[in-house]
């Protein structure tokens, strides 16, 4: 291993054009740490914020930003014992994934399966964390439920549809094109309804015979808020996980009452290790056995050289893509 390695660095606050390759010392992993060579990184929305400096590193975290890795284990810190040199393993990161070298905890990372390659594997974790925290352990999603994924299309909004077709829920989803509505179908979405021609409360009153939808998952906010709760069943629940569409709501607080509601959500970068310590366990032993079957596999959109962050950036900030974006950081 070389002491140095290419990274993508944020050379200020702004847009994709801030991103640049640049060469760092190599990490060195931590108590009960691993260090991965790192073949793949997802980007998600929240690489996007930080870029745009809202959403900054927590302490301690890399300011290299990626969140998600997939890669080969090529030294362990002090008391790390779950893994061994030459593993395959993609980990949920706090920073650092955009990079030849990254480290994770040893109880944030998974054993990738026979079959899926790392390109794929790179683009699970801080999709699935998210989607099961928000949908299983915060939704409370049961067989049979309805749930409206707002952003249908999205990284998150496709594993959303797989995670809650297994659960043996029924998906509705919002979209913004036909091509959008099409890979939510084919992925089990009932029912695809596209934002800019359709209401969607009204949509999802006809789409549930009047009942309204057990279980929303809104990365919009704003607007949204109030148009939620009239699409929401009673003892319904809503959980907000992003404010894509504005950090300020007006709510009819009666309304919210009178159907009984639950308004939560969360965030998942700031937890602390044994919180995500502990979604990685049971996502072990709910999930990753349809992984390894290949009953839920990531929707992969492009993947981009490590250089070319600053373009897959630009095609998630264009809403172009369906499904992940990943780096290529081999």
């Amino acid at each position: 291993m070389t002491e140095t390695m290419r990274a993508i660095e944020i050379r200020g606050a702004g847009g994709p054009e801030v991103l640049a390759l640049g060469a760092r010392p190599r990490p060195v992993a931590g108590a009960g740490e691993i260090l991965l060579r790192v073949a793949a990184a997802g980007v998600n929305r929240p690489d996007v914020a930080q870029r745009l400096g809202v959403y900054p590193p927590p302490p301690g975290a890399s300011d290299i930003p990626g969140l998600e890795i997939a890669g080969e284990v090529v030294a362990r810190g002090a008391g790390a014992q779950r893994w061994r040199e030459g593993d395959r393993v993609t980990a949920l990161v706090t920073g650092g994934g955009y990079a030849d070298y990254c480290v994770a905890h040893e109880d944030l990372a998974l054993a990738v399966p026979e079959g899926l390659d790392l390109t794929a594997a790179a683009a699970i974790p801080e999709t699935l964390f998210t989607v099961w925290h928000n949908l299983v352990e915060r939704g409370r999603l049961r067989p049979g439920e309805w749930l409206l994924v707002h952003g249908g299309s999205s990284g998150i909004g496709t594993m959303a549809i797989q995670l809650a077709r297994a659960r043996g829920a029924r998906v509705m989803v919002t979209v913004g094109s036909a091509a959008k509505a099409a890979a939510c179908r084919d992925l089990g979405a009932e029912r695809a309804i596209d934002y800019g021609r359709e209401d969607f409360v009204a949509a999802v009153r006809e789409t549930t015979a009047g009942e309204g939808a057990d279980l929303i998952l809104d990365m919009v906010g704003g607007p949204y808020l109030g148009r939620n709760i009239e699409a929401a069943a009673l003892e319904g629940r809503i959980v907000q996980i992003a404010t894509l569409g504005g950090a300020k709501a007006e709510v009819i607080l009666p309304r919210l009452m009178a159907k009984r509601l639950t308004l939560t959500g969360s965030t998942l970068r700031p937890r602390p290790v044994a919180d995500k310590a502990a979604m990685a366990r049971a996502i072990a032993a709910e999930v990753w056995p349809l992984v390894a079957t290949g009953r839920i596999r990531p929707l992969i959109d492009r993947v981009f050289p490590l250089a070319e962050a600053a373009e897959a950036h630009r095609r998630m900030e264009a809403h172009a893509h369906i499904g992940k974006l990943v780096l290529d950081c081999r």
